[in-house]
């Protein structure tokens, strides 16, 4: 299969089935027995590891670390029971909109706890 988006189609697919099983034969059920709290707080932790690969240039980690990190995104979806379609259609709808423009679109402090 070529490496492109479809793998984070199937992957969601895999994830999704394995909602609501046994949390001790599945690392996706026990993330998803925690709830939405649990499963952010892991989409957190990657995001940070991403964050340290890049700053340490490590090119190979960056790539294992993202993928844990879109990992970790597509459980937070599926936990909160959001389609990744629905992300591909916000970003199309931003598609040819400046983010300045976009940014400045957006009702002021519409996204709590958000750095600037």
């Amino acid at each position: 299969m070529a490496a492109d988006a479809r793998q984070l189609d199937a992957l969601f697919a895999t994830i999704a089935a394995r909602k609501g099983s046994d949390p001790a034969s599945s690392y996706t059920a026990r993330l998803m027995s925690g709830g939405a709290p649990l499963c952010a707080r892991k989409l957190g932790e990657e995001a940070i590891e991403t964050v340290i690969a890049t700053m340490s240039g490590d090119r190979a980690a960056i790539v294992a670390e993202s993928a844990d990190l879109l990992y970790h995104w597509l459980v937070t979806l599926a936990a909160l029971n959001i389609e990744p379609s629905s992300v591909y259609s916000e970003l199309a709808r931003r598609e040819g909109q400046s983010g300045i423009e976009e940014k400045a679109s957006r009702p002021q402090n519409n996204t709590p706890g958000k750095a600037e």
